[in-house]
């Protein structure tokens, strides 16, 4: 090949040729008007020749099948086109890397070095595809979560606020839950990444801490007889006379934590639930262990109707403590006689396949200072 470049150090142009030769000598011709002179240089030909990956695919399925026709099939190409790549990488190397017979292939001793390190380029590429993939989910992937309306309300808005101001380009979808398994429920059925659920979870879960919550005591205000059917408007005209006095009492009893006895609390009716189903058993079994058997007088589906029934003076409850979140100043807080506490983590299903931002969720969760119900209005 010929070309004309310029020579900065003379006033003139200049002209150089480049003639390879078999011998693996290449000869370079430079001519300066009007002189002109011709320097050999030692550079082997092809030196530089890149190798295709296909190439490398084909040595390290030849290697590990153990012949052509099983990397092959391995592969999903024709035999011819196995043969055909290792054929050009032994040319273009220079080298013998396959021993051919009829039972098959067998690397030579250089041919097993190449294998080696062929094996590595392509577990490299391998991690450089993984590496831009999980750039791409972190660019533009989703956070599914579900969660029941405890964890949802008093604990997963600080937790999401931190992650998207980290990571600004993924969202979070929250499903929100009303009993615990149906948490477990949804992640079973592939409709939640990650579900914030009681520990310990069932089998095919895998499951982290969060936090301990203890159960308390809520009781109608104080000046209100316990077990006794006052009219609903004579409570009602009773707590509004003296609703300020009772929010300053409250608040003297539970910090100087005036413990509540068992009898205290079993003079009132009981108000549950029926959607805690979970909890009430758990409840009248850790009653039942210390020989106070506390049965169910209303039953109710919402938290706030039950908050309501208690501040009306119609009976007390037994909540976890952030299940009692906001507390009316006229409802009165007690931790109880024994104490009783539940576990709540997060949880993943095992071996699941999760995109990358669950993980990186999962990191942010964990670094965070989870508020724990002590972390609210102090008993």
């Amino acid at each position: 090949m010929a070309s004309m470049v310029r020579c900065d150090h003379y006033p003139l142009y200049c002209s150089q040729q480049f003639w390879p030769f078999n011998s693996g000598l290449s000869v370079l011709a430079f001519q300066f008007w009007p002189f002109s002179f011709i320097l050999t240089v030692a550079m082997p030909k092809d030196a530089y020749k890149p190798l295709k990956i296909s190439q490398l695919t084909a040595l390290v399925a030849v290697a590990e099948e153990g012949g052509f026709s099983a990397a092959g099939l391995q592969l999903g190409v024709a035999q011819s086109t196995v043969s055909h790549a290792i054929a050009t990488l032994e040319s273009d190397l220079g080298v013998v890397l396959l021993l051919r017979n009829r039972s098959g292939a067998v690397l030579t001793p250089i041919g097993n070095q190449i294998y080696q390190q062929a094996r590595s380029v392509l577990n490299m590429l391998k991690d450089i595809q993984q590496t831009a993939a999980q750039a791409k989910d972190l660019q533009t992937g989703k956070v599914r979560l579900a969660a029941v309306r405890t964890v949802a309300t008093h604990i997963l808005p600080g937790v999401i606020s931190q992650f998207r101001h980290m990571h600004p380009h993924l969202t979070v979808e929250l499903a929100e839950c009303d009993r615990y398994w149906d948490v477990e429920r949804v992640l079973r059925e592939g409709e939640a990444d990650i579900g914030f659920t009681l520990l310990p979870t069932p089998e095919g879960f895998q499951s982290w801490e969060l936090f301990r919550e203890d159960f308390v005591a809520l009781l109608p205000p104080k000046e209100t007889p316990p077990k006794e059917s006052l009219p609903i408007e004579d409570i009602s005209k009773n707590i509004s006379a003296k609703e300020k006095n009772q929010n300053q009492q409250q608040t003297i009893e539970n910090a100087e934590g005036t413990p509540l006895s068992w009898d205290e609390l079993l003079k009132y009716p009981r108000i549950a639930n029926t959607r805690s189903k979970q909890h009430n058993v758990l409840v009248q079994e850790h009653l039942a262990r210390f020989g106070h058997p506390f049965p169910v007088d209303f039953e109710v589906r919402e938290d706030s109707t039950l908050m309501g029934m208690v501040k009306k003076g119609l009976g007390a409850a037994v909540l976890a403590r952030l299940e009692a979140e906001p507390v009316p100043p006229e409802v009165r807080l007690y931790s109880l006689p024994e104490p009783l506490e539940r576990v709540v983590g997060a949880a993943i299903l095992e071996n699941a396949v999760l995109p990358r931002a669950v993980f990186v969720f999962l990191d942010v969760l964990r670094s965070l200072p989870v508020p724990s119900a002590s972390a609210f209005n102090s008993i």
